[in-house]
């Protein structure tokens, strides 16, 4: 079960992020973004459990919310725009972490459009790495981002996230394309090989294109 430190410490991975006690409570830890001063992250203890405040895109508010019940409808927000998570163990730490990660998404307003767009370029019977998707997107940083986006990908059909692996190769998590073995099975109809949940990227990895001077 992470803690309020193991919280805060991730919240404050994130580039451009500070924390802040802005009620003179120290009861209330909130992580904001520099320059906005949005905060993505609100953490308190209540009821004798440390909750977070995260925000969440709409489509998936009700998701997290039946997919565990200490995800609730925020404590003291907007509860059409923000979940509370209840610490107490019954979330698993990657799930939590991914929460706070699209908050922070949210809150900045990634480049989600571009990174879809980006994926779009990958061919058929090719796949790309993160960090190849986030060059082709115009930030080469953002490679996280590109996981993050990928996992909320709003049309499969048309955006290929499947083509997408990590610099090893290797196949993403399963919760991104419908179940255990989806994204293998997707690879292989491209006539892509996947060896022990690993795809060669020598033979099948997309060339990238230098810009024109």
């Amino acid at each position: 079960m992470m803690n309020r430190e193991e919280v805060l410490a991730y919240g404050l991975s994130f580039p451009n992020t500070y924390q802040e006690a802005p009620f003179h409570d120290d009861n209330w830890q909130l992580v904001r973004v520099k320059g906005s001063k949005k905060a993505f992250l609100w953490t308190y203890e209540k009821d004798g459990f440390i909750n977070i405040n995260v925000k969440v895109d709409p489509q998936w508010r009700d998701f997290w919310r039946n997919a565990f019940p200490s995800v609730i409808p925020a404590y003291h927000q907007n509860k059409e725009h923000w979940n509370t998570v209840i610490l107490d163990g019954s979330v698993p730490e990657e799930d939590v972490k991914r929460m706070i990660a699209e908050s922070y998404d949210l809150i900045t307003d990634t480049p989600s459009k571009r990174i879809y767009e980006a994926v779009k370029k990958i061919p058929k019977g090719r796949v790309a790495t993160y960090g190849q998707v986030a060059a082709l997107a115009g930030d080469k940083n953002m490679a996280r981002a590109v996981g993050n986006a990928l996992h909320r990908n709003p049309d499969p059909d048309t955006i290929p996230c499947y083509r997408v692996v990590n610099s090893k190769g290797e196949l993403a998590g399963e919760f991104a394309f419908g179940g255990p073995g989806a994204q293998q099975r997707l690879l292989e109809a491209d006539g892509i090989e996947v060896t022990d949940g690993k795809v060669d990227l020598k033979k099948y990895g997309m060339e990238m294109t230098k810009p024109e001077l």
